[in-house]
């Protein structure tokens, strides 16, 4: 693996080896010990998640509290444009947002320690999307920020966004208290 890290302490971009021959082409996308060589971390997963979305839909910007997720994300088919929020009251990036295109094409994974809100748009017709967490889903412990929100400007591709109710009315990052 290839690995990316970022402006937001933790997230880190993995990128397969991929190996073609006149068959086609085959990486391995996760193996528990080079993923702990190419991040330092050592990390378990409970539980694989898989969601399909059309073009133009928005998921996020999710988090669980207690209960926060480690997630590792790759697309399987299509492509998205995937936010990540540091959402860590006592880190000098708090507040702060980056975005990655994630696809099956370019075969790219994030890594997103606990700690971080989470959203994507689908960019493409149909989205496969995949991701392993560190903890269960406790729907309890759901929460999540308006995907809009004026103060943290997140610069969303499309702009006619498919929305769950939910995710339409979150609150605003100013009034959450984390």
């Amino acid at each position: 693996m290839l690995t990316e890290k970022t402006e937001l302490d933790g997230i880190i971009i993995l990128e397969p080896i991929v190996y073609y021959d006149n068959r086609g082409s085959f990486y391995e996308s996760f193996n528990t010990q080079t993923f702990k060589e190419d991040t330092g971390m050592d990390v378990t997963f409970v539980q694989d998640n898989h969601s399909t979305s059309f073009k133009g839909v928005v998921r996020g910007l999710h988090y669980q509290n207690p209960h926060m997720q480690g997630k590792l994300i790759r697309v399987t088919r299509g492509t998205i444009y995937d936010v990540v929020v540091d959402i860590r009251k006592d880190s000098v990036t708090f507040g702060k947002w980056i975005s990655v295109e994630l696809s099956a094409e370019n075969r790219k994974q994030l890594w997103i320690p606990p700690g971080f809100a989470h959203g994507f748009q689908a960019l493409t017709d149909v989205v496969e999307f995949n991701y392993k967490v560190t903890d269960y889903r406790y729907k309890e412990c759901e929460q999540s920020i308006r995907w809009n929100d004026p103060t943290l400007n997140i610069q969303w591709p499309l702009h006619n966004s498919i929305l769950s109710e939910k995710d339409d009315i979150s609150p605003l990052f100013t009034e959450i208290d984390f």
